[in-house]
C-alpha cells in the first residue's frame, strides 16, 4: 500500500537518483511519510526500486549500444573507403613502375635494329614483342577511367581489381619481351665476338 502525498524520492529512496549507483542500498528501518514500513511494503518497494533501476540501466545500455553501432558503421565506411583508395594507389603504383621501364623497351628495340642478329626471325619476333608490350601499356592507359567517388565502394573495388589484373598482364609482357630481347642480344654479341 502506497502512502498518499509521497513522491518517487520518498518511495524509492535517495539512492535511485544518485549518479553511478547501480544497486542502491535501502536502510531497513527507514520511514516513509511518518509510517514505519512493514515487511510487505518494504519488499514491494524494493522490488519496484529494482525494476526501475533495471529499466534505467537498460536505457543507458541501449543508448550506449546505439552509439557503438553508429560508430562501427562510420568506421566500416571509412575502412571501405580506405580499401578503395589503397586499391587505386596499388594500380597506379604498378603503372608508374612500368612507365619507368618504357624507355628500356625503346632502347632494346633500337639495339636489336643496330646489332646484326644471328637469327633474323628471332630478332623480328623480339622487336614485335617489345612493340606489343608498349602497345599494351598504351591501350591500358587509354582504357583506364577512374570511377567517380559517388560510385559504390564495392563496384570501385571490383573495377580496381580488374585493372590490377590487366596492368599485371602488361607487366608480364614487359618482362617477357625484355628478357627475350636481352637473351637475343647476348647471344648475338657472343657469336660476333667468337667470329673475331
Amino acid at each position: 500500500m502506497v502512502p498518499t502525498g509521497t513522491g518517487p524520492r520518498q518511495l524509492l529512496g535517495p539512492n535511485l537518483f544518485a549518479r553511478n549507483s547501480l544497486f542502491p542500498v535501502q536502510p531497513a528501518g527507514e520511514e516513509v511519510a511518518g509510517r514505519a514500513r512493514t515487511d510487505s511494503a518494504f519488499a514491494s518497494s524494493t522490488t519496484t526500486h529494482s525494476l526501475i533501476r533495471l529499466y534505467l540501466c537498460a536505457v543507458k545500455t541501449l543508448r550506449f549500444a546505439s552509439v557503438l553501432v553508429f560508430l562501427s558503421a562510420c568506421l566500416s565506411l571509412q575502412s571501405d573507403e580506405q580499401k578503395a583508395e589503397a586499391a587505386e594507389k596499388a594500380v597506379l603504383a604498378r603503372h608508374n613502375e612500368l612507365m619507368a621501364e618504357l624507355g628500356q623497351l625503346y632502347e632494346l628495340r633500337q639495339q636489336l635494329q643496330k646489332t646484326p642478329p644471328t637469327d633474323t626471325a628471332a630478332a623480328g619476333r623480339s622487336r614485335r614483342a617489345l612493340l606489343a608490350a608498349e602497345a599494351g601499356m598504351m591501350d591500358w592507359m587509354h582504357r583506364y577511367r577512374r570511377p567517380q567517388d559517388t560510385v559504390a565502394v564495392a563496384r570501385r573495388l571490383t573495377y580496381y581489381a580488374a585493372q590490377q589484373t590487366r596492368i599485371d598482364s602488361v607487366g608480364h609482357l614487359f618482362r617477357a619481351s625484355q628478357d627475350s630481347a636481352r637473351r637475343l642480344l647476348a647471344a648475338s654479341s657472343t657469336s660476333s665476338s667468337a667470329r673475331l
